[in-house]
């Protein structure tokens, strides 16, 4: 298991894997992304849901404000979880980013 970047409770691994998936998204034509929206949106949900569960919260649904938009919510999201969640494996989040990466 990585330690997180210094001043980010984001595990390199996963921040690496990110970084990847933004930057791949942003070459896509737009066609492309919004054809790839909902495998996002659906894991940008889980990891909102995951974050807010380990608050004791109830699941609140994010906002579909587009591709353009889309990314900074993943980035926020991936944030929050670890954040709020520190013992996240981080292994387990990277896989899912690879794996939205792939099918982009």
């Amino acid at each position: 298991m990585t330690s997180p970047r210094v001043g980010s409770p984001t595990p390199q691994e996963v921040s690496d894997e990110l970084r990847r998936v933004v930057e791949r998204w942003h070459q896509l034509p737009l066609d492309h992304a919004l054809s790839r929206m909902p495998s996002v949106r659906a894991l940008v949900q889980s990891l909102a849901d995951r974050a807010a569960g380990s608050r004791g919260l109830p699941p609140h649904p994010v906002p579909d404000l587009g591709p353009a938009v889309v990314m900074d919510q993943l980035t926020v999201m991936v944030l929050d979880l670890f954040r709020v969640e520190p013992g996240t494996d981080p292994a387990d989040v990277a896989a899912e980013l690879v794996g939205i990466r792939r099918s982009l």
